[in-house]
C-alpha cells in the first residue's frame, strides 16, 4: 500500500521530449520519461542525464557512461 508522500508513475502519464544540448522540449506532456537503459521511471524535475544524438534519457550518470560504453564499442 502506497502513502500520501510516495509517486506511482503506472498512474502518470510518460512524457515524449525532444532533447537539445542544455534543455528539451516537451513533444507530449506527462509527468516522467523511461530511463533507455533501465526503464526506470524518471520523474521530468529529475532528470540529468541523455543523449541528444540517441533521444535517449538515463536514470544516472553511470547509466549514461553504460549506454556509451555499449554503443560506441568501447
Amino acid at each position: 500500500m502506497m502513502n500520501r508522500f510516495e509517486t506511482s508513475f503506472s498512474a502518470g502519464r510518460e512524457a515524449r521530449l525532444r532533447y537539445m544540448d542544455a534543455d528539451f522540449q516537451v513533444v507530449q506532456t506527462g509527468e516522467f520519461v523511461r530511463c533507455a537503459v533501465t526503464e526506470q521511471p524518471i520523474k521530468l524535475n529529475e532528470r540529468r542525464s541523455w543523449s541528444v544524438e540517441r533521444q535517449e534519457a538515463y536514470a544516472s550518470a553511470e547509466v549514461a557512461m553504460q549506454r556509451h560504453l555499449e554503443v560506441s564499442g568501447d
